[in-house]
């Protein structure tokens, strides 16, 4: 095989480059010529659309007023909480640990709001139903102890409250429930 110059190599390779990219820039050059695919239709429905359903839900701002009002109710009794506040679907908007709160409290005060919400009840009250139904505490996520409450809009819940780290549930509801009651105001 004979061997080429330098030369040759060279100019053979700018040949190649060169016919390489205009053969890009024509197909690209092809494709911008060419139309579009046209955007998906949007769906336009309107309010009173049967398969739309409009929600309730709390703001940031709202959720965080009813954390820290759960929060210095724990701290006129001298009790070291953590609280959070779920939407309706489960969520968290907000989690605050107090000072001094066990490590053990953000979790279980999330739990405790995600159940509230979920039965649309105080955990206070499922507490009892698990005499019947033991295997609720089963469901994931869940935690069946005192401490939780529903935000509720026309007896509807939109949002859960749940309070952990006070020395019993019935503690830990109560600060809740001052949460609840902030939203009142």
């Amino acid at each position: 095989m004979k061997k080429l110059s330098l030369r040759t190599r060279a100019v053979t390779g700018a040949v190649v480059v060169a016919a390489l990219g205009a053969g890009t820039f024509g197909a690209m050059s092809a494709s911008a010529s060419s139309p579009a695919a046209a955007p998906a239709a949007a769906v336009k429905a309107a309010t009173d659309n049967r398969n739309l359903q409009q929600t309730t839900h709390l703001t940031v701002a709202a959720a965080t007023k009813a954390a820290q009002a759960s929060l210095d109710a724990a701290k006129k009794e001298n009790q070291r909480i953590s609280v959070a506040v779920v939407d309706r679907n489960g969520n968290t908007i907000v989690s605050l640990r107090g000072d001094g709160a066990g490590p053990q409290s953000p979790e279980s005060a999330v739990k405790k709001a995600y159940t509230a919400v979920s039965w649309n009840a105080p955990t206070s009250e499922l507490v009892e139903r698990l005499e019947q139904t033991p295997n609720l505490k089963d469901i994931p996520g869940t935690l069946f102890l005192g401490g939780g409450a529903p935000v509720q809009v026309k007896g509807a819940p939109v949002a859960g409250i749940g309070v952990a780290g006070a020395p019993g549930g019935d503690l830990d509801e109560k600060f809740a429930q001052a949460g609840v009651a902030s939203l009142a105001r």
